[in-house]
């Protein structure tokens, strides 16, 4: 009986513990999810404030219709065209480029200057080793990185993974 008690307490044992690795793993998995989603939700909320950039006069401060016009930030950033404090992003911190931004979330950079496009990489937190700020990127080579095009009038994924 003694032997039969220690086989089944040594089974329960080995059944908890693999049921706690599933359930790390699940909620690991869950929260890179999360925080892809709210990276994602950035890009699309610079999106819209770049949006609003291209549309507004350049009296006014904006594009004039164009992402790589030069603005009143211009003297500042020493860019030319959009930068991030040329709208309203919620940041922990924009270089002094303007070109590269950060937050709880990752790290975002502009690039690719057109009239009607330019091109955002977003560096997820989950993907950066350490926190967020400026010069963090997700893998060696930008792996893991969510990359998309803002047109005049939308945004088309590039690389969304």
């Amino acid at each position: 009986m003694g032997q039969q008690q220690l086989l089944l307490v040594i089974l329960v044992t080995i059944i908890v513990g693999i049921a706690t690795v599933v359930a790390i793993n699940t909620f690991g998995s869950a929260a890179d999810s999360a925080n892809l989603d709210a990276v994602r939700q950035d890009v699309a909320q610079i999106a819209a404030g770049a949006q609003g950039y291209f549309m507004r006069p350049t009296m006014l401060g904006g594009g004039g219709r164009s992402f790589d016009a030069g603005t009143a930030t211009e003297s500042e950033a020493g860019s030319g065209g959009i930068t991030f404090g040329d709208f309203a992003f919620a940041s922990s911190g924009i270089n002094d480029d303007g070109d590269q931004a950060w937050n709880e979330n990752g790290v975002y950079v502009i690039s690719g200057r057109q009239s009607d496009r330019f091109t955002i990489t977003a560096h997820p937190a989950s993907r950066i080793d350490g926190q967020p700020d400026e010069g963090s990127t997700a893998g060696t080579d930008g792996d893991g990185a969510l990359v998309a095009t803002v047109l005049a009038d939308g945004l088309e994924w590039v690389q969304s993974n």
